[in-house]
């Protein structure tokens, strides 16, 4: 069966329904293939502080303000709020390189319906949405909101993108992923849940560096999206691909494939490498099985293993 190569905002719509069963708040339990399992540091939506007030009986001594109670000579304490929001801001990579797929879809199709169900979940749950959606020639920015219309404008910008690189004569273009991290940086300044959806192709040092300023005061989560073909390839005689406008002949044989292979392995470590010491969760997801199941499978609503 061949991959389903474009998304339709019809599809996008209809994944509201499939948007349950998971949770995006801290401590959920990662199933990896990429990082190991393991639990996030996601803040989740944590305290935000209020106001200063007088220490009256019965207060948590653990909230005294102890420079302010020495400035204004009487206890003082810190007044915090729960913080009732934590926007939330999808990268949608849509560029050449995603336009790929031997099962069920194509790794941008993926791409988009991880970034469908996340959203609806996420608004849903009362939190702002937004997300900068890329290509090669532009990076189109949806700034966070409650809000319906503007996830709407998030899903046409996905699906404009996405359906343009169906296009027989790709546009070129130069913009970089490290370009479009660098652009999240002046949305996400603070208590923002940063989510990268790509298939991190030309990830490199000038990549961590970027994330290493955006975890620093947000949550990141990579969602990698691959396709079980760059996994494992074997080559026949006549066996063709393309790469960029580029078409390729597949070399036969075993040593062909196990070089394959392992490059596939090299990336993977490459992937880990970059986020691990930044302790950001990489979240696997396969275009050969549907976005949502897999999600609720890895970010499922329930307690953390002991």
């Amino acid at each position: 069966m061949s991959a389903r190569a474009t998304v339709t905002i019809d599809e996008l719509l209809m994944l509201k329904a499939k948007a349950h069963g998971f949770s995006l708040q801290a401590r959920q339990p990662m199933s990896s293939l990429l990082a190991g399992r393991h639990f996030s540091r996601l803040r989740g939506r944590g305290l935000a502080f209020e106001e200063l007030r007088q220490y009256r009986e019965g207060d948590d001594i653990r909230t005294i303000d102890w420079k302010a109670t020495a400035r204004l000579r009487s206890p003082q304490i810190r007044v915090y709020a729960e913080e009732r929001e934590r926007p939330l801001l999808f990268l949608v990579d849509q560029r050449q390189p995603m336009f790929f797929g031997s099962r069920r879809t194509m790794k941008s199709v993926a791409a988009a319906e991880v970034m469908a169900v996340g959203a609806w979940r996420a608004l849903g749950a009362g939190d702002r949405v937004g997300g900068i959606v890329f290509n090669e020639q532009e990076a189109i920015e949806v700034r966070p909101h409650r809000s319906r219309t503007r996830l709407l404008q998030l899903f046409h910008e996905t699906v404009r993108l996405n359906q343009r690189l169906a296009d027989p004569t790709p546009i070129p273009g130069d913009l970089h992923l490290n370009g479009v991290l660098r652009q999240s940086l002046n949305i996400a300044k603070h208590s923002h849940l940063v989510v990268l959806v790509s298939d991190l192709d030309g990830a490199d040092e000038e990549t961590q560096r970027i994330s290493t300023q955006l975890a620093a005061h947000n949550d990141v989560i990579v969602v990698a999206i691959y396709d079980p073909l760059g996994a494992l390839l074997s080559g026949a005689p006549g066996m063709l691909a393309t790469d960029r406008g580029q078409v390729w002949e597949i070399p036969a044989g075993k040593n062909f494939a196990d070089q394959f292979r392992d490059a596939f392995q090299a990336r993977i470590d490459q992937w880990s490498q970059l986020f691990r010491n930044l302790r950001v969760p990489i979240i696997p997801i396969s275009t050969a099985y549907p976005a949502d199941q897999q999600i609720r499978s890895m970010l499922g609503d329930r307690p953390p293993a002991s």
